[in-house]
């Protein structure tokens, strides 16, 4: 299991990577301004039904579906199950992508409704989100794909999959800054079709990756079957259950909409802290579930409890001490990726207080994605349904109250409230039914990762207030240094302290050391 979180955790980090990559270059190239929001809005439209239906309800619900039937029937059965939901999967995209590129000047009033007062950004928010609303289309048969790939326990050509769309708009930026298009809606023309080619190119290649698996699938016309019912039954709670930290960050979008540049303060923000939760919760959510629906069907409670147990404490010893360090030394970190160009140092410390407030949310963003395998490999998603909607709440009635007296910092503080209650709630439900206990082994180590991530944050801060004239020197390789510098003595602090304070012991690691090299 830490092998397979491993292979999605690098594949995500590069990804990830390249994503900083691309936002440096986009916060350079076209700033904070109307075209960002316009164009920030149009890509996260798709992306947001993206991850609810395909990788929040269409996952949840297909990938203990998929799994059940490769167990129980073989690859015969499951390859005939997969392509009864691939043909409905398909007919429900064109239709639904064809109602909303007629439908988007209303879509755009409910998610952007802001932009209203502006006509000219809200006319190029509507024509940028036509361009780039296929690549839901696309990206939700790469989730399908990717579902029956991470059944057939192979995740990398899934996983690396989202490195091609940072490929694509690394590419259409340098492309922008070669024709100096700035801050014109030319650049927001060509992200837009950047987005649109990018989506294709990914699906190629989870194509390409099915059918050197051995398991090819062909489209067959659409029928309303046992199995197509049974998706739709569970993916509907899904929607809401799958895509909580989605939902609660598209009302942010909403309400940060009345607030000129706040749109892209939060999406800023929102880029670092997805890091960690990309590379951790991610990794672990997309290995979990396959892995507690095989062990659930074979009846092996035991097992199931032991895998949560320890998805657990590898989430939050990588979790905890970047959720600290983000929250302790944002702004150095938007200051490096991001301050030049078009993007002031304003825009820097708006940010970072944005990013501190989101840190806090961490711990509990990553645990949402731990815990709902918990009841996906059970068939269950109503339950998830129900606690996303009461964190929804949450988060919209804090937003509404916390935004007249703090804007947008007020929208990451709501959205960090509702993960908490989301995941207690999981938690508490989880355990009252017998199908999570927390071990003696987990609330120790939790209890000490918290111990250690909290002296390292007091090191962090400590040495940063020692290297304020390094940070904030106008030469950027000086302050890349001193981040790089920060960084590592934060890694070295936070493994010195949880050996000192016996989170980890070297006899421990000896021993697995000795085990793996038998």
């Amino acid at each position: 299991m830490l092998k397979n979180f491993a292979t999605v955790g690098v594949a995500t980090l590069a990804s990830r990577l390249l994503g900083f990559v691309r936002d440096m270059l986009m916060a350079a190239t076209v700033g904070t301004g109307p075209v960002a929001d316009a164009f920030l809005v149009a890509f996260r439209l798709p992306n947001l039904f993206r991850r609810l239906f395909a990788e929040g309800a269409f996952n949840s619900a297909f990938v203990p579906i998929f799994a059940a039937s490769l167990q129980e029937e073989g690859s015969s059965g499951a390859r005939k199950v997969a392509e009864e939901i691939l043909a409905g999967l398909l007919l429900v995209l064109l239709l639904f992508t064809a109602l909303a590129e007629l439908a988007m000047p209303w879509m755009i009033h409910i998610l952007a409704p802001g932009f209203v007062e502006d006509g000219a950004k809200f006319d190029l928010a509507v024509v940028l989100t036509r361009v780039t609303f296929p690549y839901l289309l696309c990206m939700s048969l790469i989730a399908f794909l990717s579902g029956v790939l991470n059944s057939l326990g192979k995740f990398a050509a899934a996983a690396f999959a989202p490195v091609l769309l940072n490929i694509v708009l690394i590419s259409t930026l340098v492309l922008i800054l070669l024709n100096g298009a700035g801050k014109s809606d030319l650049a927001g023309h060509y992200l837009a079709w950047g987005v649109f080619v990018a989506g294709f190119v990914q699906l190629a290649s989870l194509v390409l990756a099915i059918r050197k698996a051995g398991f090819p699938i062909s489209l067959k016309r659409p029928r309303h079957t046992g199995n197509t019912k049974k998706l739709i039954k569970l993916g509907i709670p899904g929607i809401i259950a799958g895509g909580v930290t989605q939902l609660n960050i598209t009302i942010g979008t909403i309400i940060a909409s009345f607030q000129a540049g706040a749109v892209s303060y939060l999406y800023y923000a929102d880029r670092i802290y997805q890091l960690p939760l990309g590379v951790v919760g991610i990794a672990i959510g997309v290995v979990l579930l396959p892995d507690l629906t095989r062990k659930v069907r074979a009846g092996n409670e035991d097992a199931v409890i032991g895998s949560q147990n320890r998805a657990m404490e590898f989430a939050m010893f990588l979790t905890l001490p970047a959720s600290i360090a983000l929250a302790v030394i944002p702004a150095p970190i938007i200051q490096v990726l991001f301050e030049r160009g078009k993007f002031s140092a304003d825009d820097t410390q708006l940010t970072a207080m944005a990013l501190a407030a989101f840190a806090f949310g961490l711990p509990a963003f990553v645990l949402n994605k731990v815990l709902s395998p918990g009841f996906f490999a059970r068939h269950d998603t109503k339950t998830p349904m129900k606690f996303a909607a009461i964190a929804m709440v949450v988060n919209v009635v804090g937003s509404l109250i916390l935004f007249p007296f703090i804007q947008h910092v007020g929208i990451a503080i709501a959205t960090t409230a509702a993960g908490w209650v989301n995941v207690i709630l999981l938690a508490v439900s989880l355990q009252r039914r017998g199908h999570f206990v927390a071990d003696a082994l987990l609330i120790r180590r939790l209890a000490l990762f918290l111990l250690a991530s909290l002296i390292m944050g007091a090191g962090v801060y400590a040495l940063q207030q020692q290297m304020l004239g390094w940070l904030q020197s106008s030469n950027l390789l000086n302050q890349a240094l001193a981040l790089a510098a920060l960084v590592i003595a934060g890694i070295g602090l936070f493994l010195v302290a949880t050996l000192g304070t016996g989170a980890i012991r070297l006899s421990e690691l000896k021993a697995r050391l000795r085990r793996r090299s038998a």
